[in-house]
């Protein structure tokens, strides 16, 4: 995780006695003289890792009322929100290897909605695409592929409940990207009619409401999954959790790689190894694999298509790129 040098953390910061009295004990016990390094870390919105110089205790704190917000009863919700998916899915045994939630240490709302969790050694998944792309190690990709694959497996199966999915979430979530892409002028109403047609035609279909729900990482993007040594899955942002379709995640893990694949390399199927991959090891960790792998993969186009036109909003690619999301999401959508 690309990281940038701010300085010490001072002294007589109220932040600094937090971390020395409250945090460092529930770590290594101690609270004797500290100095803390602060760093950035880059491609994370009002996210830090504060290093303790002499014992190299490193924590990672979030702040959750900032310049970017400054509702603070939003924050606060926030910062609530995700402590408790963390203890909860904690809860659910994710505590070990290869399948661990990083501990939440602390929560403290005075310090701008703050939270703090342990800080975990690994590397990003978007790294690790990226490079693979770069470096054309399609093996390691697709060994680490299936180390996703068996965390998000586990992650579903445990917290599956006898209740169906209500697909009707779903196609909410995908009228305010759709809505949000008018406001932007990236689309106009005859593509949105378009999109509000081809919504419609995937509610129409059975099996968008047959699976039981479970509890989705909500978030599933490769800048959320640390990946470590063997079949070990670090996972850490969790403020999106909520009962869904189980392949809400692995949709979006699928779209990902294909944008991944698409902006490298000009070429989305280039991608389609690697998603195949992972959905069918995914599979392979319920008694039909088959029936699981058909079942996801009939479901999966729709889930791609909504991730593609969620990453179309980001202005800080090009106009071109933009509509080749696009264009591909409505590829995605009309495989109903």
């Amino acid at each position: 995780m690309t990281k940038k040098y701010l300085g010490y953390l001072p002294q007589n910061d109220p932040l600094h006695g937090y971390l020395q009295y409250n945090i460092q004990p529930q770590i290594n016990g101690s609270t004797g003289h500290v100095k803390y390094r602060v760093f950035e870390l880059e491609g994370s919105n009002d996210v830090y890792l504060y290093e303790e110089k002499y014992s190299g205790i490193k924590v990672i704190g979030k702040f959750f009322l900032s310049a970017r917000q400054q509702d603070r009863e939003k924050a606060a919700r926030r910062l609530a929100r995700e402590y408790h998916n963390l203890c909860l899915m904690r809860n659910y045994g994710l505590t070990g290897w290869p399948h661990y939630i990083a501990r939440p240490l602390g929560c403290n709302y005075s310090l701008n909605n703050l939270l703090v969790v342990e800080h975990c050694d690994g590397e990003l998944l978007s790294n690790i695409i990226s490079n693979a792309i770069r470096l054309k190690d399609d093996g390691y990709l697709f060994y680490k592929m299936t180390a996703l694959a068996y965390f998000l497996s586990s992650f579903h199966n445990r917290t599956a409940i006898d209740c169906k999915v209500d697909f009707n979430e779903s196609c909410a979530y995908m009228d305010r990207l759709t809505g949000r892409l008018v406001e932007m002028n990236t689309i106009g109403w005859e593509e949105a009619g378009e999109l509000y047609w081809l919504r419609d035609r995937w509610r129409e279909q059975p099996r968008m409401w047959e699976d039981r729900k479970v509890l989705v990482h909500g978030d599933a993007t490769p800048g959320n999954f640390m990946l470590g040594d063997g079949l070990s899955v670090i996972s850490f942002d969790l403020e999106r959790v909520r009962h869904a379709d189980r392949v809400y995640d692995t949709g979006r893990i699928a779209g990902e790689l294909m944008h991944f694949f698409l902006q490298a390399t000009g070429n989305k199927y280039a991608a389609e190894p690697f998603i195949g991959h992972f959905l069918w090891e995914y599979s392979c960790h319920f008694p039909d694999r088959d029936r699981t792998f058909g079942a996801t993969t009939a479901r999966v186009p729709f889930y791609m298509g909504i991730t593609l036109l969620r990453i179309a909003r980001n202005e800080w690619f090009s106009p071109e790129y933009r509509r080749q999301l696009i264009n591909e999401a409505k590829q995605c959508l009309r495989r109903f």
